[in-house]
């Protein structure tokens, strides 16, 4: 319905263009402008008032279950991939820390708790609803196995939810700038981020995100404190005290050190019970290796293991053990492959627990590709090719200072993406290949007659970089934040202008001869065919998210007055231009008046305008967005905003640019202008309209990255794959390795890549010397 209203007023409109009569053509123009007005004063006033509706109890309790659901079948998921449940949790037993300092007043925490991981869920969702406040903190040594709580514990209150109760949603704080933004605001960013069918505005209200943290609808379960820079640490914990109610229910996990010194500095988390593990009794880890082995695989080498950790309860494989992490490793290297357990027990290979810890670490990925191998030799990746890359994927996070790879930043690993004037220019560049590619070929399809008209236009593609290079730099100089349409608006003409400021080149080649009025507005309706399009897209600098976004088929009624009042408000802008372009010069070029002209185009401009709003729609109900979910859905928004802004920024375009060949060529030089034009204003358009998402970033630095061979041809396959086999974990959109330690491990031997810029703290990127970890 939508689109037939919007073809309606555009054929309406099509049909005044071919009258002759200017008093006709006016009162025509003028009966069309008078109901896209009304259609446009309804339609914003309809858009503003739901736009700006609060949620409701119903809507809330609605948004509540959506998200109780998808993250049960997220967390499920990732439960299956870490093998969580098979053969059953490793039984390891939390209980009130010991340390003195770190925990609130016992009055406040409530009585002392002691849980197991390999307790039923309903006993442990128990043991955390004991808490007055459901406050906690999980402490632990590295490998300790504080996201598997964390994770049992998400899975075990979502199985025993009822209707009403609040919804766990583990996040990783790695992503967590405290200097930048609250607690609040980011806990609200990433719900938005990571559940938009939860968070969607449209079905739940305008306040649904703030209604579901401060009605404690949600429990935060805030994973790896410790993973923030060691300055950012007492801020963040800060942050969570100043900005979060004191009832509110949280989990945070942290290293026991780091959290230690943290509040030794900010104060302890109010109202916080917290734990900590002990160690894995040697048995029950023994228990659960024999139990995930195949019947009859090793059984010798399990035995003699066994011996050796019931004669050397001291020794270095006993000791190793005691950490749920190495567990885990020595089951993925032993259980699952082919390699002997009893090799373990050669206190001379291994003198050490460090020694045992770094043989399973190293031998973790092989052993899992390996298996892989065996069960489809067909795969796309060997052992030691996967080992390749993923060294240099961990050395390139570890050089950033980051333990979370966000494919949407991926551009920052290429120097000449990571500055924004640097990052203008290499687009411009890109940008001026594309048009001397269009020049080429459209000269070839003309033929030979054109190419004497077609060869003038190869120094304009060059004439026209500095337009792009103008923008991209202005908008990269603007703080990243949300904005109101207002603000917005006012900033995609500032920085409209900027790529006017690269415009006088061009004109000055293509209106030669004319007088400086006629060049000045050729500038100025440029910058106007510039501003619709960052006005659409948004500026043309990399976004700090990517579009979680897909064609909505919900909301029609809405949907319908929101597209009708964008292409009534271009139509009526577009019109006042041309306009007022007509009067500036060219009126013996346009047709009586010039706002017919303006009718016209911008009646398909807003048509466009609307299509891609039409794909800016969240994700469906129970859908998490997912690294693969999240660049598909970016690279839709990128392809039809480049196509919808090639026709806003190319139609206009085109026909002022074939005015003046209009005024004093024969027809086919006029013809091979308006061709000619028309595709380079195509490629203008959507060369900008690319620059403002976060896709073209990520497809350009992978493909070079890729051509070095520092990253594999086909990234996200190889992502999925290395999370399927349980190397990678993935958290919404972003991936982590399924330790630091793990990533610590394979950065330490692979050749450094360094992105440019600081740390997320503000200090300078240090690359370890080989071999030594940038965490233990």
């Amino acid at each position: 319905m939508t689109w037939v209203l919007c073809a309606v007023v555009a054929c309406g409109l099509l049909w005044v263009w071919p009258l002759r009569d200017p008093a006709r053509i006016s009162a025509a123009a003028a009966v069309v402008s008078a109901v896209v007005a009304l259609f446009g004063v309804l339609s914003l006033w309809a858009w503003r008032a739901d736009g700006g509706r609060a949620a409701d109890g119903d809507q809330v309790a609605a948004a509540a279950e959506v998200l109780a659901r998808t993250v049960l079948g997220q967390w499920q998921d990732e439960a299956v991939l870490r093998q969580l449940y098979d053969p059953k949790p490793l039984p390891v037993v939390w209980s009130d820390s010991s340390r003195p300092g770190i925990s609130d007043h016992r009055r406040l925490v409530g009585g002392p708790v002691v849980c197991s991981t390999g307790a039923e869920p309903r006993e442990l969702a128990g043991a955390f609803g004991s808490l007055p406040r459901r406050r906690l903190v999980v402490l632990g040594p590295a490998g300790s196995g504080k996201t598997t709580f964390a994770v049992l514990l998400l899975l075990a209150l979502l199985r025993t939810r009822s209707a009403g109760d609040p919804v766990p949603v583990l996040l990783p704080l790695s992503s967590f700038d405290p200097a930048r933004e609250s607690a609040g605001a980011w806990l609200r960013r990433r719900l938005a981020t990571d559940y938009p069918a939860a968070a969607d505005t449209r079905a739940h209200g305008a306040t649904v995100v703030d209604d579901l943290l401060t009605g404690h609808r949600v429990i935060p379960v805030l994973d790896g404190l410790d993973e923030l820079p060691e300055g950012a640490r007492a801020v963040a914990l800060a942050s969570l005290n100043d900005t979060l109610p004191a009832d509110s229910p949280l989990v945070l996990t942290c290293r026991t050190d780091d959290f230690a010194r943290a509040v030794a500095k900010s104060g302890v988390l109010t109202g916080a019970a917290v734990l900590e593990p002990a160690p894995v009794a040697a048995d029950d880890a023994l228990e659960l290796l024999r139990l995930a082995a195949p019947p009859g695989r090793h059984e010798e080498g399990w035995r003699t293991l066994a011996r050796h950790l019931r004669d050397r309860p001291g020794g270095p494989a006993a000791r190793a053990l005691r950490s749920p992490l190495m567990v885990a490793l020595a089951r993925a290297v032993y259980a699952d492959d082919d390699n002997d357990p009893a090799e373990l027990a050669d206190a001379r290979r291994f003198p050490t627990p460090a020694a045992v810890e770094h043989h399973l670490l190293d031998a973790l990925v092989p052993a899992l590709y390996r298996r892989a191998l065996r069960r489809h030799p067909d795969r796309r990746w060997e052992p030691r090719q996967a080992r390749r890359h993923l060294a240099r994927i961990a050395a390139g996070m570890s050089a950033r200072g980051t333990y979370d790879l966000t494919w949407w930043e991926l551009y920052r690993w290429t120097p000449w993406l990571a500055g924004a004037w640097r990052r203008a220019c290499t687009w411009a560049l890109l940008t001026c290949a594309a048009l001397l590619l269009t020049t080429a070929a459209l000269a070839a399809v003309l033929g030979v007659p054109a190419w004497p008209e077609a060869r003038r236009w190869f120094p304009l593609s060059v004439l026209e970089v500095p337009i792009v290079a103008c923008v991209l730099g202005a908008a990269g100089l603007v703080p990243a934040r949300e904005r109101g349409l207002a603000r917005t608006s006012v900033l995609a003409a500032a920085v409209s202008l900027c790529g006017g400021l690269g415009a006088p080149g061009s004109s000055w080649f293509y209106y030669r001869g004319f007088p400086p009025g006629v060049v000045a507005a050729a500038i100025g309706f440029l910058c106007f065919g510039l501003w619709l399009v960052v006005l659409g897209t948004g500026l043309p600098s990399p976004p700090a998210a990517p579009s979680g976004s897909r064609p909505a088929r919900r909301h029609r009624r809405r949907r319908l007055l929101r597209a009708l009042g964008l292409v009534a408000a271009v139509v009526a802008i577009s019109g006042a231009v041309f306009a007022g372009y007509a009067l500036a010069g060219f009126e013996s070029a346009l047709p009586p008046g010039g706002a017919p002209w303006g009718l016209v185009l911008g009646a398909v401009a807003g048509v466009s305008l609307a299509a891609l709003d039409w794909v800016r729609a969240p994700f469906s109900a129970d859908e998490v967005a997912t690294a693969a979910s999240s660049v598909r859905a970016d690279r839709l928004v990128s392809l039809i905003g480049a196509a919808a802004c090639a026709v806003v920024f190319d139609l206009p375009e085109a026909v002022v640019r074939s005015l003046p060949s209009v005024a004093s060529d024969p027809l086919r030089t006029t013809m091979v202008a308006a061709v000619v034009g028309l595709f380079h204003g195509a490629v203008l358009g959507a060369s900008v309209a690319l620059a403002a998402r976060s896709w073209p970033y990520y497809a350009v630095a992978r493909l070079f990255l890729a051509a070095r061979g520092q990253l594999p041809w086909r990234l996200q396959a190889f992502l999925a794959d290395a999370h399927r086999l349980g190397i990678l974990r993935q958290v919404g959109p972003v991936y982590q390795f399924r330790h630091a330690r793990l990533q610590d491990h394979l950065a330490g031997d692979a050749v450094r890549v360094r992105p440019p810029g600081p740390r997320r703290d503000g200090s300078p990127v240090r690359v370890q010397p080989q071999g030594s970890p940038t965490r233990l």
